[in-house]
């Protein structure tokens, strides 16, 4: 399995990851600190993936595009949060954010890059519009942004939030894959589907 480097940081401790797909470095979500990070370890991402738009993954983001001068991938439906970031400060923004514009929108249709070798992605909305999964069937890993942690699932009280569809959209999506598949989240330490379907109490 292609172990992923992992960040940590921001206000709300979201994790950020660089995934090495046959040397083409995808950096998955920018919370906070994320560049400094990446400027420490003299680490260029040749592409940017954020998985929603909420503040505290895309903090880093227009930032890291920059520095990097790599491409940004995010759904459309989240767009308007990453275009508009001072959108979210009635939700707990702490300060303005710079927008990031994408360089290419992705859906569950959308070819995706030549170099990100197998990926695919699952659209799971509920927790935010336009929340994107990467998932890389090969190595039976899931990039899971905010939609599934270990024992819990994504919070749906937000503006453009939906409990029905987050649950349902795990149901059908995710729980389908690999028992063995492990989930990386934004947040907290990763888990497996196996462990999500069988224990995940919201999931039960």
């Amino acid at each position: 399995m292609n172990q992923p480097l992992t960040y940590t940081g921001g206000l709300a401790a979201t994790n950020a990851y660089l995934l090495d797909l046959g040397g083409h470095l995808i950096a998955i979500d920018a919370p906070e600190g994320f560049l400094d990070f990446l400027k420490k370890k003299k680490i260029k991402p040749h592409s940017l993936f954020l998985t929603h738009g909420h503040w505290d993954h895309i903090w880093d983001a227009a930032d890291i595009a920059e520095w990097a001068g790599c491409p940004v991938y995010y759904h459309p439906d989240t767009a308007f949060l990453c275009l508009e970031p001072d959108a979210m400060l009635s939700f707990g923004l702490p300060q303005k954010l710079r927008p990031v514009q994408a360089t290419q929108l992705l859906d569950e249709t959308t070819p995706l890059p030549s170099s990100w070798s197998q990926a695919r992605l699952l659209h799971v909305p509920g927790h935010c519009p336009g929340s994107l999964c990467l998932y890389l069937p090969e190595s039976d890993q899931l990039f899971g942004g905010d939609v599934l942690f270990e024992d819990a699932v994504g919070r749906w009280d937000l503006p453009g939030g939906s409990r029905d569809l987050l649950l349902r959209g795990i149901r059908e999506k995710i729980l389908p894959l690999p028992q063995k598949t492990v989930v990386y989240p934004g947040h907290g330490p990763t888990t497996t589907v196996g462990r999500e379907k069988t224990s995940n109490p919201f999931l039960l």
